[in-house]
């Protein structure tokens, strides 16, 4: 097989590995080799750790340590991820102290684009992935009306489409004990 027929993905771990980055998303590649957005979507953002990395800045999380906490990824795995996110665009990494030097991540204009995909996973996982006695686990309420949304992108109430911005979470307390826990277990390491 010729080099330049690989996916870009899989250049960039041939390219990098030697490094010890076997774990590395690739970053934005110009000389994509497809049209298809889907296609190129997934060359930045396609895998469980960016996907949770994601997750995490959209509930709110800005520091390393709470970011690896609950994705539960390794440091290298989740460095590894804010780095492609930062070099693509979808994230912004800011110093919030100097002595040490510790950066907080923040979600660009195009970060916050992504969310409708993160939304739709979370609808899907929730038809598909749980058993109904699980119940929600996040409730997001429309801040217009005060009135829980479900799954949906239309407010069931008052039929108002909704994004992220409109919609105010309400995480369930069984899905707060599994944060909390994880938290507890990582600072007993």
């Amino acid at each position: 097989m010729i080099r330049e027929a690989l996916p870009s993905w899989l250049r960039y771990y041939e390219n990098n590995s030697y490094y010890g980055e076997k774990s590395a998303m690739p970053m934005q590649d110009e000389t994509n080799d497809t049209m298809c957005p889907v296609a190129r979507s997934v060359d930045l953002v396609g895998d469980k750790w960016t996907i949770l990395v994601m997750r995490e800045l959209y509930m709110g999380a800005t520091r390393f340590e709470e970011m690896q906490i609950q994705t539960a990824a390794t440091p290298q795995m989740l460095t590894s991820r804010l780095k492609a996110l930062e070099a693509n665009g979808l994230v912004e990494r800011r110093p919030y102290n100097e002595k040490p030097l510790r950066y907080e991540y923040l979600l660009t204009d195009k970060g916050w684009d992504f969310y409708p995909v993160i939304y739709a996973l979370r609808a899907w996982g929730e038809k598909w992935c749980k058993n109904p006695d699980e119940g929600l686990a996040v409730h997001f309420v429309h801040r217009a009306c005060g009135h829980d949304v479900g799954v949906a992108s239309v407010c069931p109430h008052c039929g108002d489409p909704v994004e992220r911005k409109d919609l105010e979470a309400v995480i369930s307390n069984r899905f707060l004990g599994e944060r909390e826990s994880r938290r507890e277990a990582f600072k007993r390491k």
